[in-house]
């Protein structure tokens, strides 16, 4: 009689283990995050001492018309290309077909916002006043960003993470530099969010070069492939839901306010709205770089992936408590310091702002499996509810408490949102 091996259960990894793996990635990736975070900081500051009237506003309102035309294929596309790249060949069959198939689908995406763009151009960019010239200029900056973006993808999913981190940098500093030189000649906060723009594109050239040298330019060859296209495709329609519930709203939102309150009183609520996309900025960034893609490569071991998923949230609930009560104790010297003077009068609506990002970070952390996943209905219902949600919250709250109304509306959303997660995601977490 034959002895039975005995069947080898994969035990879970020690949550130190995990928490280890995820700081040493995000310390990695520090240089690049913090390149983002002061470049923000110097573009809000640059704006609200020399933008004039309104200039926090409007660089917010130019940032997420840039998202409108760039959340398909940066949160569609190219983080389905990372998935799928990442365990192949470059130059193989397969890493082919992967990588025209972004490509294409890239091409699409901003076609059919340029279409956009020419049929309805006074709600997308009727705030700046544009000129022809200066419309068909944001057009070819968007294509060289876009460009770039896809780029990095590939140098990403190839494990090129100094050449990511070099490019960030440069990313930063040539957007800055931009603004600054237009603004010190006399330049109008439309013409510099344009040079913003602009400057930036111009990065997809070291982009271009650092990819052709590392050999993860192949040559396409015959027909695109259509499974290849169909995969990416869900990645796509998971990021439509994103442009649609989210940056759709936030844009719309944004007009509304500037209506019903002015461009003064929806500065101080943008002032506070900045401060959090800033550290937002940071959280996506490490996010996306560090815990999410091994998120992935654990799709198919769900007891590794929960502790993982556990270990994330146990560091993040009381990580970011404690720097939120900071950043609140800070408020009155931290927002003239960041804008101006007159932003001290923000101070009131950054608790409520507060509160519902440290309830998003959560949240965030858990949506992430169902990105991961694929799992296309389910993220894109969860998205439209969100969006519906929030629109219904903050024509509730903005009639009767004015500015306040759009922080409290926030952080409603999220607190409502975070229990439900929990509650879903309970065999991924518990």
């Amino acid at each position: 009689m034959q002895p039975t091996t005995p069947s080898i259960v994969p035990q879970p990894e020690p949550r130190a283990a995990v928490l280890g793996r995820f700081l040493r990635g995000s310390v990695g990736s520090g240089v690049a995050v913090l390149a983002r975070a002061a470049g923000a900081l110097i573009l809000n500051k640059l704006l609200a001492l020399y933008g004039g009237a309104g200039g926090i506003t409007l660089l917010a309102h130019f940032q997420n018309l840039m998202a409108l035309f760039t959340t398909l294929p940066n949160d569609g596309v190219h983080v389905g290309l990372v998935k799928y790249l990442a365990p192949l060949r470059a130059g193989s069959g397969r890493y082919r077909a992967w990588w025209g198939a972004g490509l294409v689908l890239n091409v699409g995406a901003l076609l059919v916002g340029f279409v956009a763009l020419v049929l309805v151009p006074t709600p997308l960019i009727g705030v700046f006043q544009p000129s022809v010239a200066w419309g068909l200029l944001f057009a070819l900056g968007i294509v060289l960003l876009t460009g770039h973006a896809f780029l990095v993808s590939v140098l990403l999913a190839a494990g090129k993470l100094q050449n990511y981190v070099a490019l960030t940098v440069l990313l930063s500093g040539l957007g800055v530099g931009a603004v600054a030189l237009v603004l010190a000649l006399g330049g109008s906060s439309e013409v510099a969010l344009l040079a913003y723009l602009l400057a930036q594109g111009l990065t997809v050239v070291p982009t271009l070069a650092l990819a052709h040298r590392a050999g993860l330019l192949p040559q396409l060859v015959g027909r695109t492939s259509r499974p290849a296209v169909r995969g990416l495709s869900r990645f796509l329609l998971m990021a439509v839901s994103v442009l649609l519930f989210g940056k759709g709203v936030d844009f719309a939102m944004r007009e509304v306010l500037i209506r019903q309150l002015g461009l003064a009183q929806t500065d101080l609520w943008q002032a506070v709205a900045k401060l959090s996309d800033n550290y937002t900025m940071v959280f996506s960034a490490i996010m996306g770089s560090v815990y999410y893609p091994r998120l992935a490569a654990l799709t198919v071991q769900p007891t590794k992936r929960r502790e993982l998923v556990r270990a994330v949230l146990t560091l993040l609930a009381p990580g970011l408590f404690v720097g939120f009560t900071g950043l609140w104790l800070l408020r009155s010297w931290l927002l003239p310091l960041l804008f101006d003077q007159h932003f001290a009068a923000a101070a009131p609506l950054l608790a409520p702002q507060l509160l519902g990002d440290w309830a998003k970070f959560l949240t965030w952390t858990m949506l992430f499996l169902l990105t991961v996943q694929a799992q296309v209905g389910r993220y894109v219902l969860v998205q439209a509810g969100s969006a519906i949600l929030y629109s219904v919250l903050l024509v509730w709250l903005v009639p009767r408490y004015g500015t306040m109304g759009a922080p409290m509306a926030h952080a409603a959303r999220y607190w409502l949102l975070l229990p439900w997660c929990f509650w879903y995601f309970r065999r991924d977490v518990f």
